[in-house]
């Protein structure tokens, strides 16, 4: 059914209906969201708007779809690069000042952390690093018990 005459809202839009909220201006927004690791919950709670209306912008703008895909990708990188690091250990070079106010090179050496390398493993060498091993020990299973309700008489003694 279409929109009653004069309604002012159903102006420009196809199907009538409230204009949409979403503006170019958000591409950027959106980037920056993404590259801060946040979900699509809750970017589109910082747009003001619910997860439906995120994921229709989403879909209906090109642009809006393709920065949202860059920035996870660049974060989720990041956050792929530093666990290898990590996973590996580095040496990580600091400056501090001493009371002269000279610059102090120091380097502090990381060492390679167990937990990190696990993780690692377990996601890039899925088959060999799982923690469930399927192992089938040959046993049949199609094994039948009888019990009888009758008692055994003790034959000793007799």
């Amino acid at each position: 059914m279409p929109a009653p005459k004069g309604n002012k809202n159903a102006k420009g839009n196809k199907g009538g209906g409230r204009p949409s909220q979403y503006k170019r201006e958000f591409c950027k927004i959106a980037f920056r969201l993404a590259l801060l690791g946040h979900t699509d919950v809750e970017m589109a709670s910082s747009f003001g708007v619910t997860e439906k209306t995120f994921r229709e912008w989403r879909a209906k703008n090109v642009e809006f779809f393709n920065v949202l895909k860059e920035g996870k990708e660049n974060a989720d990188g990041k956050v792929a690069e530093t666990l290898y690091r990590r996973a590996l250990g580095f040496t990580r070079v600091t400056y501090k000042l001493d009371e002269n106010g000279k610059r102090i090179k120091h380097e502090e050496h990381l060492p390679p952390d167990t937990t990190a390398a696990i993780f690692w493993l377990k996601n890039r060498r899925r088959a060999d690093w799982k923690d469930k091993h399927d192992v089938d020990f040959g046993v049949n299973s199609d094994i039948e018990i009888t019990v009888t309700g009758k008692k055994a008489r003790d034959t000793k003694g007799e």
